[in-house]
């Protein structure tokens, strides 16, 4: 609800803004009309035919510049502007909270996992220099590996920039196994992109040739890709009219890359996204509800970074959900380890600690809280996600 009382105070400032400017220029225009009239009327008092009286000319330029009155109208237009400007920062000022310091929490990190993290983050985007930075200060030699595999990938995509698939025709034909095993199609996408450049180049013959080679191995379990394939050789030397040109546009080309680069990552062993990325971004989501909540707690003079969990769930979107994970509806706990979720005969699922609170005894009945079944701590079973 903040965030989008924010972003309705911005977009009022963006439209005034776009105001004041269009009506600071239409007063600057009205101004420069009446003196390029003005301009005209003297050039003519060099005809002796038409004598003018530059006095009186000028002073009728006056006359009308001061009822155009444009200092007036563009002070009214900036000041409009600037009660916008001043409601937006004072709202800002309520709203967001410039020290975020308040809602870190001491963690004890294993300084070696967070230096491989930093380390990989910069190798993952290319920045080998900034990698290797901070491998020599943090003396993490483990990670020149993890670089020149990285390298390769960068090679790759840098020569895939420039319509060059050699080097990832080279890579999956490597690495064909694994790609297969994984279920990935990579091969066949790749060797379709070098079909498609031999044919726009107009050579039929090679791309039939080619795609005898390397295509046809995918015919019999790509059957419809491979008729689409096929179907263009219809098209040589009029390729802008062929129907499955989808091939020959960047975003396909882009397409082709991230899906090398996710590949690629899953074969390394890393994940699709950095890691640190994921984490700051994450942060960034969660971090509303931290400062909330540790403003809660500095008020009840309360120390929050003694406690094991926290307080509050700390709501963040599906793509940072990795596994599954159960809150009980009883407690609001997360499960864990020693606090597993119990599945009840009437199919309803607490937390243990939940259900033990409610039978304080291995042997007595208690009432379900969803439902008026009842059952025992003996009845019930742990799952596992």
């Amino acid at each position: 609800m903040e965030l989008n009382t924010i972003r309705d105070t911005f977009d009022r400032v963006t439209k005034q803004q776009k105001l004041s400017s269009s009506k600071s220029q239409e007063v600057i225009d009205q101004v420069e009309q009446e003196i390029e009239q003005t301009l005209v009327k003297i050039q003519s008092v060099q005809d002796p035919l038409f004598p003018v009286d530059q006095k009186s000319i000028l002073t009728e330029l006056k006359l009308k510049l001061n009822s155009v009155n444009a200092l007036h109208q563009l002070e009214g237009s900036q000041k409009d502007l600037n009660i916008n400007l001043g409601k937006y920062q004072k709202l800002l000022e309520r709203t967001l909270t410039p020290d975020i310091s308040k809602a870190n929490r001491n963690v004890d990190f294993d300084s070696h996992i967070v230096n491989q993290i930093i380390a990989c983050h910069f190798y993952r985007h290319g920045l080998f220099d900034l990698g290797d930075s901070i491998i020599n200060e943090a003396g993490e030699p483990d990670a020149t590996a993890l670089r020149s595999q990285f390298l390769e990938m960068h090679q790759i995509i840098e020569a895939m920039r420039v319509r060059d698939l050699q080097p990832a025709l080279k890579w999956v034909s490597a690495y064909r196994e694994k790609l297969v095993e994984s279920g990935s199609d990579l091969e066949l996408k790749l060797h379709h992109q070098q079909f498609i450049e031999i044919l726009q180049n107009g050579n039929r013959a090679d791309a039939l040739r080619y795609a005898t080679i390397y295509l046809a191995p995918f015919a019999a379990l790509h059957k419809d890709e491979f008729q689409k394939i096929m179907g263009c050789l219809l098209y040589v030397g009029r390729f802008d009219s062929c129907p499955y040109t989808e091939s020959t546009s960047p975003i396909h080309w882009e397409k082709l890359t991230e899906e090398l680069t996710r590949q690629f990552c899953t074969l390394l062993g890393q994940s699709n996204e950095s890691p640190l990325s994921v984490a700051v971004a994450a942060g960034i989501e969660g971090l509303p509800t931290l400062l909330k909540l540790a403003n809660v707690m500095a008020v009840k003079k309360q120390e929050w970074q003694a406690m094991k969990q926290l307080p509050v769930p700390v709501e963040l979107g599906k793509e940072f959900q990795f596994h599954s994970i159960f809150v009980c509806p009883v407690s609001r706990d997360q499960g864990s380890e020693e606090n597993p979720p119990m599945l009840m005969p009437c199919l309803h699922v607490l937390c243990k600690q939940s259900i033990m609170m409610l039978s304080k005894s291995s042997t007595r009945i208690f009432k379900c809280p969803y439902c008026p079944a009842e059952a025992t701590v003996l009845l019930c079973r742990r799952l596992y996600f």
